[in-house]
Order: structure tokens, then sequence, then C-alpha cells
């Protein structure tokens, strides 16, 4: 591994669309089992972690729900190629030696352009089409409710088998490593582009990184321990925004990295095999200080970290590290986009990417300058925390802060809101909201640790600004659930809970004497249950002996 101490200014960051191997050769270093960690030199830093992961989630008598029991084992014993999962990646592919599909394009060493108009720009693991552009008002493909995937098609969401007509099962999780330190909340989840590990991020300020237990491969859940860390990435400070290189893949240590930005601090790209540093980004001002990125996110083809600002996007390239960038502002001549830029998705088969703003709104950007193609209107109560693009391109999906709605926009006609999905987000803390590979399927928790689940291909073809009903909602935690991400390639959710608590004036109804303090009301001892972790669901079909055991079930909540 390149050298990772210092400011990672010597070098630039190792394998970054330039040294990656060739599909056919054979990575530079042989991953051990499933059994294993992934690195023989990487070792879990927690001793003496719990055995098991059969804690109850949810009380009766607190929650007025059905408690969560441990989760059965599968019914079914050919665990090599399981009912619910495509044939082509019945293993783990980074764990035999067979790259994902989704690895297969753009390893090679070659820059994929942003622009391409094949499948290498489309989304890693989505089977939408690339036939609509982004204007023209081109039709749908044949069969296509709303233009998230094709109703005929594999890439309804069955791919991964997942099945939403019941609730998932809960498998595990971590949530020991966050009651070490009070009001220690996650801020979100994200699975590794190759799904070999999750990345989580937590008001301690420390990016951790979990292996997936190789437990759930072979169906023994009973077996399931508790998830531990096994790297840990502590920041200087409050953690703004981080993301994954995406174009890793663990069967090639060069490309396991990712970003990340925190206060006063430059962006860091960390080693995700050793936790160590590898390079820094240093972005200035106009007054030559140091200044922090609030969002992150890579170019579809890992060669460039687009940062944002206040009214500006920095451009990086990855494979050069310091503080030469490409500066791009969003307001040209008092026109264009304000306020500070909270998030990015990038076109996944247009040279296009969006910026969300704390300015309530979201605008449509060239990948080649930056030039401002399309401002949608201001239809959002609170600054956009998160926007997704659908697997064709055709669609946007914007989330903000002290918003009860996510919005479907038509990118073929900027501006026009297909239609909108209600949750309940009451603070401004950024709650994460994700897409199955096809599209299909759209979920997102809220600040009652619910999840819901839409099918957006319920939507009326012709809908104009209608609430889509969700298909399923069901409840995760406690506490807020303010990050799902949805596994790659099988029928897994990982979702994340948390938020900062505030203590609540006593009721001391003017009796000096039980409070001390004159009849004064003092603060008292924060009553409200925290629920602090890191949660994986099985998504997929549950067993005949589990779908005949409510209990073994998480709890439908009555819409």
């Amino acid at each position: 591994m390149s050298d990772s101490a210092g400011s990672g200014e010597s070098g630039g960051v190792a394998g970054a669309g330039q040294d990656a191997e060739a599909d056919n050769e054979p990575p530079q270093q042989v991953l051990p089992s499933p059994e294993g960690d992934r690195l023989e030199g990487r070792e879990s830093s927690v001793e003496g972690a719990p055995t098991s992961a059969k804690r109850a989630r949810l009380s009766e008598e607190e929650q007025g729900l059905e408690q969560v029991a441990k989760p059965a084992k599968m019914h079914g014993e050919t665990p090599a190629q399981p009912d619910w999962l495509h044939e082509d990646t019945a293993q783990p592919a980074q764990r035999t030696g067979e790259p994902l599909q989704c690895e297969e394009k753009g390893q090679e060493g070659e820059d994929v352009p942003v622009s391409a108009g094949g499948e290498d720009e489309c989304h890693e693991n989505g089977d939408g089409g690339c036939e609509a552009p982004l204007e023209g008002g081109e039709t749908k493909p044949e069969g296509e409710h709303n233009g998230n995937g094709s109703a005929d098609s594999a890439g309804d969401g069955q791919h991964l088998g997942l099945d939403f007509t019941q609730s998932p099962q809960m498998l595990t999780g971590s949530w020991t490593e966050y009651s070490n330190l009070p009001e220690n909340y996650l801020k979100g989840c994200k699975w590794a582009p190759d799904g070999s590990c999750i990345l989580t991020n937590s008001a301690d300020n420390v990016l951790r990184v979990y292996n997936l237990p190789p437990e759930i491969y072979s169906y023994n859940w009973d077996l399931l321990p508790e998830m531990s860390p096994v790297l840990r990435m502590a920041e200087g400070d409050t953690i703004y925004d981080y993301c994954w290189y995406p174009k890793m893949s663990s069967l090639d240590p060069d490309t396991c990295f990712l970003a990340s930005s925190s206060r006063d601090n430059p962006v860091h790209v960390w080693d995700a095999f050793y936790g160590e540093l590898r390079a820094s980004f240093r972005p200035y001002n106009h007054l030559d200080e140091l200044t922090a990125a609030h969002s992150l996110c890579f170019s579809p083809d890992g060669t460039q970290l687009y940062c944002g600002f206040d009214k500006t996007v920095r451009v990086f390239y990855t494979e050069r590290p310091g503080r030469d960038c490409e500066e791009r502002p969003t307001i040209v001549k008092k026109q264009g986009q304000s306020g500070i830029i909270s998030c990015f998705g990038f076109s996944p088969c247009q040279s296009v990417y969006a910026c969300g703003s704390y300015s309530r709104c979201a605008g449509l950007y060239s990948c080649q300058d930056g030039t401002l193609l399309a401002l949608l209107p201001t239809r959002h109560h609170g600054g956009l925390t998160h926007l997704l693009f659908s697997p064709d391109g055709n669609y946007l999906y914007t989330g903000g802060r002290k918003d009860p709605e996510i919005l479907c926009w038509d990118l073929r006609e900027p501006g026009k809101v297909v239609f909108s999905l209600k949750r309940n987000v009451a603070t401004n803390q950024r709650i994460y909201f994700d897409l199955d590979p096809s599209g299909r399927y759209l979920l997102s928790g809220d600040t009652e640790g619910v999840v819901s689940v839409w099918d957006t291909q319920t939507a009326p073809p012709d809908s104009n600004e209608e609430q889509l009903q969700p298909q399923l909602r069901f409840q995760t935690h406690w506490d807020c659930t303010n990050g799902i991400s949805i596994h790659p390639f099988m029928p897994l959710l990982a979702t994340s809970s948390g938020q900062r608590q505030f203590p609540w004036p006593g009721d001391s109804e003017g009796d000096s004497a039980s409070d001390g303090e004159g009849g004064k009301a003092v603060m008292s001892p924060q009553e409200i249950r925290q629920d602090n972790a890191l949660t994986l669901w099985w998504a997929g079909p549950l067993g005949a002996a589990t779908e005949g055991n409510p209990e073994q079930s998480t709890s439908v909540v009555e819409a």
C-alpha cells in the first residue's frame, strides 16, 4: 500500500482509474475465505465482543408492537444457489475471485468518459435502460409504468429477491459499539460498491467499516453474533459527508478507499483495508483559508471528486491530491443556484449531475464544464439533504430537512413533479433514502423509527403530483431511522438510528421541598430511550417456519 501518513500529497491515490488491474488478471493479493477477515492485515480492534445478536429490539409494553425475536434459520438446505439470488451472484464474487458484474466495467485502467453512451455509465447495479435523454420527451420503454424500470423485465427488483409483501426480518447489528459514549447516535450507513462491507458515520466523528457476516451466506442465522467494526477512522471534528470510491472492489486493494469531509479539515481519503490516511484534498477560499466541503461525491468513473461549498462546486482529480482543483460557481451574474451545496447525484446515463442546496432547490449541471442546464422549482419546505437519480436517468428524487415529502421529478420535463412520497421528518437531521438497483422500490426511514417502502411502478403513467401510498411500513428502531442502504446484489437492508436528544424541564409543580431550588423548575435526567444502532435486515423470501411465526418478523405499522 502506498504511503498513507501525513497529508498524503507525495503521491496520488493508488489505483484511481489507471493502476487498476484487468479483469482477466489475478489480483495482487489473495483474499481469505469468507470465514476470515477481508485481509490478513486487518484486525478487529474489539475484544470480547458479545457472541449473540438476540437482543429484543422492540417492546410490547412501550411500543404496542410485537417483540422482535432472534431470526429463525431459513427453510431449505441448499445455500449454494438459493432461490432468491440471481444465478451469477449465488456466491460473493469478491470471495471466489470472480468480479461482480458491476465491477467488470472500467477496471482495465481506462478512463471511462462520463458522457459515453453505452452501459458503462449506467447505474452500477441497475437494469434500467438508457433510451431517454434528459430532454426531448421520448416515449417510455414498452411495459414501463413510470420510467423506473420495465414491468416485464428482470429489472423489476426481483433479481435481488426483494420481497416487500411482508416485513423484513432482523438478522444482526451493532449497538454495543455505540453505547460507550453518551448520545453517540449514528448519521447514516452505506454499503460498499462490491457489497463486501458497510460504512457508518456517528456522532463521535469516527467512520467504521463492518464486514458482512459470513454466516449470512450459509443461512446459519442462529449463530449470528453482534457485529464489530474491523476498521475505525477518526476525524478531528464533525463529519459533514463521506462516500465510497465507486469502482471499489475487494479483489483490488488499490481501489478500496473512501473520502470524508469534516469541519475545519481538508478532505481525507482513507484506505479501506488498513484504515490509514492515503491522501488529502485541500480546498481554499478566496482568502486563502482552508475551508471544509459540506458534501462529497465521486464521478461515476472515479476520476474526479466533487465537493460542495457555499454557491460553489470544486472538482478535484482523484489521482492528484493537494490544492489544485477546478472551481465551478453555481451563481453567475446573480443567476443560478444559491446556498450551500449539500448533496450530489450523477445521472447514470447522461453527462449530467444534480446539486441540492440548503436554499431548497436542485440544479442540473453539465459534467464537462459545470454549465447550469436547468434549475428545478423551489418546492421543498427545507434545505435539500439527499437526492438520487433513477437507474434509467429519467427521474430525480429529492428530500429535505424538516420536510415531509420526497419529490419525484421528471427530467424530460424539468420542473414537473410526477408524484410525492410522504414521510415524517421533524428535525434538521439528514434522513437518507435509497432505491433498489432496478429503481422500482424506494425506501426511507423517518424520525419515528419507521421505514416506508414505496413501489414506484404503482404510480399512474400520467400522474400529476399525486401522493403515492407506501406498500409497506415497518418499525425498525425505537429512535430516528436516519440511514438506509440496500445491498448491491443481495436482499439485505442496512439501517442506522439515533438523533440528538435534549433534556426536558422537570415538572416541579411549585414544590420547593422536592426540587431544592425554591420552586424553580430544574432539568430532569433524560428519560428518553435511545436506540443508537446499525442493523441488518433480510428482505428476501422467508422460510415456511418463519412465515408461520409472526414473532419472528418485524411488526407492520398501520398507515
